[in-house]
């Protein structure tokens, strides 16, 4: 057996220590946030709650799933991130596979790449990038929540490095058999990069996920909100009741008070991305070539 020196098991106890820490770091605030949710207005205003629920109430989440506004905007953003997700990565390993080529293969790479690193580090600006998606009527609709963004220059970088990963006799040996070049992207190299396509799929899904600015400049009609842009809004609302004019509404919302209904809220905003983030985060500690090349 490999004899393990007192030095290195010292830094073994102390590398724990510090992943449980940032892994604390990260959680707890989650759960702080899960907590006052779960709990009656009256404990969550005084301050006394911190990682468990005071009072434990339910009415929040009652409320939210009786609410057709914040079901509306859930529907919307689940439509834009499997919209956005496929038309971003699908132009991603469009853009990349080309521009993993070298010279030879390709003429016109290194323009094409200058173009890319340029739009990276300038836009057209706030007004002109508005004026485009009216011209071309996408106001009002979800096509102004994905075409715009489309096509992201990191993305494009991160996966042609993987392609470049993969062995050029992958490739040769496929065209000496009569693979065409769509063959080869479809048939060698996607199957072998799975794991930079879950990474390019999941920051693809938690970016339009998150982004609230773009509605508020490309829709008017509040009922085309996606969650984060309708949970922005409500967040940012003085008081919940005071719009109310039910007086069993404002009885329900009483019980519940602000900030309540605003955990509950941010709480049930990220729940869908934790949950897909474990059958995501597989695939990134695998390798891309492991086992593709034999002797």
């Amino acid at each position: 057996m490999k004899k393990v020196s007192k030095s290195f098991r010292v830094f073994e106890v102390f590398n724990y220590l510090f992943l449980t820490l940032v892994a604390l770091i990260c959680i707890l605030p989650f759960v702080h946030v899960l907590a006052i949710s779960l709990s009656s207005d009256a404990a969550a205003n005084s301050g006394a709650v911190t990682f468990f629920p005071k009072e434990l109430s339910f009415e929040a989440y009652k409320y939210l799933a009786a609410k057709s506004e914040f079901l509306q905007s859930l529907l919307v953003s689940v439509k834009r991130v499997i919209l956005g997700s496929i038309i971003g990565v699908g132009t991603t390993i469009l853009c990349a596979y080309p521009l993993s080529k070298e010279n030879n293969d390709f003429k016109a790479r290194k323009y094409y790449v200058w173009i890319f690193i340029f739009a990276m580090l300038f836009n057209g600006g706030l007004i002109p990038t508005y004026l485009v998606v009216k011209q071309v009527g996408f106001i009002d609709t979800i096509w102004a929540l994905v075409i715009p963004g489309a096509v992201a220059t990191g993305n494009i970088i991160l996966m042609l490095n993987f392609f470049r990963g993969i062995p050029k006799a992958l490739e040769e040996a496929a065209l000496i058999d009569g693979a065409s070049h769509w063959t080869i992207l479809f048939k060698v190299y996607l199957p072998l990069s799975t794991a930079s396509i879950a990474t390019i799929t999941l920051f693809t899904m938690v970016g339009h996920w998150n982004d609230w600015f773009a509605p508020l400049l490309y829709m008017n009609d509040t009922a085309n909100y996606p969650l984060a842009t309708y949970l922005q809004n409500m967040i940012q609302a003085s008081s919940l009741i005071k719009d109310a004019t039910d007086p069993e509404l404002i009885k329900q919302l009483s019980a519940i008070g602000n900030k309540t209904m605003q955990s509950a809220q941010i709480f049930l905003g990220a729940l869908p991305i934790l949950c897909v983030y474990p059958f995501l985060q597989k695939y990134f500690a695998k390798g891309i070539t492991v086992g593709s090349v034999k002797g």
